[in-house]
């Protein structure tokens, strides 16, 4: 499920980096999207190691690139190059991503996590 859901956001990711201004072709669109495959490639590639370890360490590497995207979502709007509203789904998508990820790792055992 929390894949699936990294899935949906990567989807989203790719309809706002059509939305961006050519001009961030080289500059922000390719890190917005890195980040954005980051998070369901970890964790897929986490899951098939078949190691509880390995699992949870590639569910964490996926938390940190969902917070670097959304500071990169975030940089969005704060510089004027897409309006808030339409990061609205996005956003939505990266926070209950987040929660996921964390509910996951905790199932897991991991006892380091703070929401």
């Amino acid at each position: 499920m929390v894949w699936q859901r990294g899935m949906e956001l990567v989807v989203d990711c790719y309809d706002l980096a059509r939305q961006l201004p050519a001009y961030e072709q080289h500059i922000l669109t390719p890190q917005l999207l890195r980040a954005a495959i980051s998070v369901p490639a970890n964790i897929a590639e986490g899951h098939g190691r078949l190691a509880k370890g390995d699992y949870v360490r590639h569910l964490g590497i996926a938390r940190g690139s969902l917070a670097e995207l959304t500071t990169l979502m975030m940089i969005t709007t704060e510089v004027g190059l897409l309006p808030a509203d339409r990061l609205s789904r996005p956003h939505s998508l990266a926070d209950e991503t987040g929660r996921m990820l964390t509910a996951l790792m905790r199932k897991l055992g991991t006892r380091r996590l703070t929401p």
